[in-house]
Parts: structure tokens; C-alpha cells; sequence
């Protein structure tokens, strides 16, 4: 009898820690994804405000599983699923199956807003993390070359969106790179004037986390001069700034950091997804 042939779809953490864990057995594997690097998430943040280069968060795919001799590597973006044929569509081929492994993540979730994507960009892949990084640095240069006193606060405004691990991390950094790493960078302005504002709907940072450690967090970003909204669910989101029920903040940068959604591997096997 043939070999079973196990397609993995995704080479993320998921995608990959499978296809290390069927390396070696009787089976033909094969890893597909979009992209010819692994993306250590966690790390994007960095990136987001220049404390790391992406190649320093991303390692080619091949080269992670080259000692894995049953496992081969496909790069391609996967556009559908045939359960009837067992075949998973890319493309210009089709790959068959005997058992699907779909790994392929999640996106930003919007809440029913996705026309606030544009001005709030999320943070999920690297292309995500060099243009938030890009309007975080140019923020600064407009604020150095304005004669305006109100479009100045307006470029040091810095208002991230959900105070989960992403939103913390990157309020965090945010408010290191204006304390520490531009403090001197510039002369007509001060870095350390900006203000880094995290805004969360719900009561408390961290919130999945237990409450010593979350108290921890607030505390630690109040030291860096972090502004904590807690309760302060957003209602818009425009080129001006943020609403917060009644308030606006004028900003030039917002990030979004308030939620997750499922991918389209729902879509391809025609179930329903979770929210999130």
C-alpha cells in the first residue's frame, strides 16, 4: 500500500510543531504555505518600533525542517479545499490528501468596523510591523519640522487600541523608544513629551491572565508613562484619531491590538467558525 499523504497547511507554530512531530513516520508530509519563512510573532512588536530587524524574526522554512527527510515544502497560497477529491487547491495545482492538518492562524478582527483598518492597522505579519514602525518614526519627524503647537501633540500621540499581550507590549515599547531610545535624537522637539495612550474596553489589563500579574502590567506600563483607559470602549476611528465615547483623541497613529478573528480555513470546509 501507498504511503499516507499528510498535507499540513501553514508553517506557523502550529503548522510546524506537526510537522516536526510526523518526522520520520511512514507518511509522505508536505507543508504548505505563502510565505518561504517561519514568523515568530511574538517578536513583531519589536520590529513595530525598531528594536529588531524582520530577518531576525523570521527563519526560511526549508531550512527548519531539512533534517525532517519525509517532509517536503510547498510555497504557494491555498485558495480551497476539496473534501469530496481530498485535494487542497493553490493556485495553478492541487495538492491531494490522505489526512488535512489546517494551521493557519487568525487576522485582525474589527468587530464589525473593518473600515477602521486603514487608519488602525494590526500587528500579524511582518509587512504589518514595518508600516506601523513607519508611521511610528515619520510621526516624530513631522512633529520636529511643524511650527504647530496642536499638530505637534497630534504627531506625539500614540493610542493603541486592546491591552492584551500585543496592545501591552507594544504601549510598552512605544513609550521606551520616546523615553530612551530618541531621547536625544532631535532638537526642536523633546521625545519624552509624547504621550502613549492604551485604551481597553474592559476592566483590567492582561485580562486572560491572574490578577497579580495583571496589576503587575498596569503598574510597569504606568512607570514608563503609559496612559491606561480602562472601560473605554472605542466608537470611531478616522485619519483625525480615536473616539472614546465622547472624548476624541487627535492622533496620527493608532494601533489596533483589540481582537482576533478566524482565518478562511471555515470558508474552505464550509463549517461555521468561532468568533475568535
Amino acid at each position: 500500500m501507498a504511503r499516507p499523504r499528510i498535507v499540513i497547511v501553514g508553517a506557523g507554530f502550529g503548522g510546524l510543531s506537526a510537522a516536526h512531530s510526523l518526522a520520520g513516520a511512514d507518511a509522505d508530509v508536505t507543508v504548505i504555505d505563502r510565505r518561504n519563512y517561519h514568523l515568530f510573532q511574538p517578536l513583531l512588536y519589536q520590529v513595530a518600533t525598531a528594536g529588531l530587524s524582520p530577518a531576525q524574526i523570521a527563519s526560511p522554512i526549508r531550512a527548519i525542517l531539512r533534517h525532517d527527510a519525509n517532509v517536503r515544502v510547498v510555497l504557494g497560497k491555498v485558495k480551497g479545499v476539496d473534501k469530496e477529491r481530498r485535494v487542497v487547491r493553490l493556485d495553478e495545482r492541487e495538492i491531494p490528501y490522505d489526512q488535512l492538518v489546517l494551521a493557519t492562524g487568525a487576522r485582525h478582527a474589527y468587530f464589525g468596523h473593518d473600515e477602521w483598518e486603514s487608519v488602525a492597522p494590526g500587528l500579524k505579519k511582518i509587512d504589518d510591523a514595518t508600516s506601523i514602525r513607519r508611521r511610528i518614526l515619520t510621526a516624530f519627524e513631522r512633529a520636529e519640522s511643524t511650527d504647530s503647537h496642536e499638530a505637534r501633540r497630534r504627531f506625539l500621540t500614540f493610542v493603541v487600541i486592546g491591552a492584551g499581550p500585543t496592545g501591552v507590549e507594544m504601549a510598552g515599547a512605544i513609550a521606551e523608544l520616546a523615553h530612551v531610545a530618541l531621547r536625544h535624537d532631535f532638537r526642536t522637539i523633546d521625545p519624552r513629551e509624547a504621550r502613549v495612550i492604551l485604551v481597553e474596553a474592559g476592566s483590567t489589563v492582561l485580562a486572560a491572565f491572574p490578577p497579580v500579574l495583571s496589576a503587575a502590567a498596569r503598574s510597569a506600563l504606568e512607570r514608563l508613562h503609559v496612559e491606561v483607559r480602562l472601560g473605554a470602549p472605542v466608537t470611531s476611528c478616522d485619519e483625525s484619531g480615536v473616539t472614546i465615547g465622547e472624548e476624541h483623541l487627535p492622533t496620527a497613529t493608532i494601533v489596533w491590538a483589540a481582537g482576533v478573528a478566524a482565518s478562511a480555513a471555515g470558508h474552505w470546509l464550509g463549517v461555521e467558525r468561532d468568533r475568535i
